[in-house]
């Protein structure tokens, strides 16, 4: 009987171990940052959303506003006209970048 319960317990907490490595950890690097319709060239959905790039790999992003750093269509820094560099604080899950921090590097 002792046994049994011993062995439930290691099942759980192995369980508890293997679920909990299973989670993506929180990326910060540099990124390119731009509106992902007019620049990285996403179809869906329509309209001038923020997205980064990141390994050739297109993402939108959650948590930041294509507005937050400026007029997007701004000819000379907005997002729907120029890809910028970034550092970016966050996690990949679902599909999208959740963002919890991105600083714009370049000088526009």
């Amino acid at each position: 009987m002792i046994r049994k319960t011993l062995m439930k317990k290691a099942v759980i907490i192995s369980f508890l171990i293997i679920a909990s490595c299973s989670n993506r950890k929180e990326i910060n690097q540099v990124a390119e940052i731009s509106c992902g319709q007019c620049q990285f060239e996403i179809k869906e959905p329509m309209g001038c959303d923020l997205a980064i790039r990141v390994d050739n790999r297109t993402y939108f992003i959650d948590g930041a506003n294509i507005d937050d750093f400026g007029d997007a269509h701004d000819k000379n820094k907005g997002f729907c006209n120029i890809v910028r560099k970034a550092t970016v604080v966050g996690v990949f899950k679902d599909g999208r970048f959740k963002a919890s921090s991105i600083k714009l590097i370049d000088k526009k």
